[in-house]
């Protein structure tokens, strides 16, 4: 009887702890940030932004139906997607749903990240992403109105893409010859831990993943494990100031080799723009 009773409460226990790992690894979770500046044009106050990272061919529901659920709940203005969306592993079928179904709630904006580099035919899946209606900003920007006021949203390529890719210097040069010296720049980048250079470049706002949160995100402590596989990386996850530059590191949706998440759960990021003084300085 005892033994029937203990094997019970292991069964028990497994299934509990198989369950609280299936949702910290499989249910969405919908964050949102403030992101203030006061250098923010007025016109953009408000501004809704959904940021997704790191999905890596992962499908949440047929056709993505629960993650584009989770995109239109947020009810963003723009939809920016910081690279590794899908890797060498992915089946690309999964992309024309998604990318469609996000591009009828908002306008879609898309930097690659390193993986996407491994992919065979990168140039060519490129094209199929404009084909859906996603613009794709290869150390490119636009530059998005409202009334008088203007920012401008421009987009890195990974350091993994082409080698004659323009150097951050060059990118940042380009843009303020064209929109000015005082133009408002919200940045896409899938690096996490280049926030130094970007404040040293003047870039008031940066949107990044690359860092899955730290996989492992430990109470009080943040992520775990970092990209360069050092212990608890800096910029792993959440909005982080440097000088004038604002930094804020999606925690991503999906994983790489270790398909695994812990304290951690997926992330559709809400970051909306504020203009005013930030009330925390870093």
């Amino acid at each position: 009887m005892r033994r029937r009773k203990t094997a019970v409460l292991l069964v028990l226990t497994a299934l509990l702890a198989a369950g609280f790992l299936l949702w910290g690894n499989c249910s969405l979770q919908t964050t949102e940030t403030a992101l203030v500046s006061p250098a923010l044009p007025p016109a953009f106050d408000g501004l809704r932004i959904v940021e997704l990272a790191d999905l890596h061919g992962r499908v949440f529901g047929r056709g993505s139906r629960r993650l584009l659920a989770a995109v239109r709940r947020a009810e963003p203005d723009l939809i920016c997607i910081d690279g590794d969306l899908f890797d060498e592993h992915t089946d690309l079928a999964m992309l024309p749903p998604l990318l469609r179904g996000l591009c009828a709630i908002a306008p879609v904006y898309y930097v690659t990240g390193n993986h996407e580099w491994r992919v065979p035919g990168l140039r060519g899946i490129l094209a199929q992403m404009r084909a859906c209606g996603v613009t794709v900003l290869q150390d490119d920007w636009r530059v998005l109105r409202r009334g008088e006021d203007a920012l401008v949203l421009a987009g890195t390529d990974d350091p993994c893409g082409p080698a004659e890719r323009k150097t951050p210097a060059e990118l940042i040069a380009d843009i303020r010859a064209e929109a000015g010296e005082a133009a408002f720049l919200l940045l896409l980048t899938h690096r996490n831990d280049q926030l130094p250079q970007w404040s040293a470049l003047g870039v008031q706002a940066v949107l990044a993943g690359h860092c899955h949160g730290g996989v492992v995100r430990l109470p009080f402590v943040g992520g775990l494990f970092g990209t360069d596989r050092r212990l608890f990386p800096a910029w792993d996850a959440g909005l982080y100031r440097q000088g004038e530059t604002a930094l804020y590191v999606s925690r991503g949706l999906g994983y790489t080799n270790v398909h695994f998440r812990l304290f951690n759960r997926p992330e559709v990021a809400v970051i909306v723009l504020r203009r005013g003084s930030p009330a925390i300085n870093s």
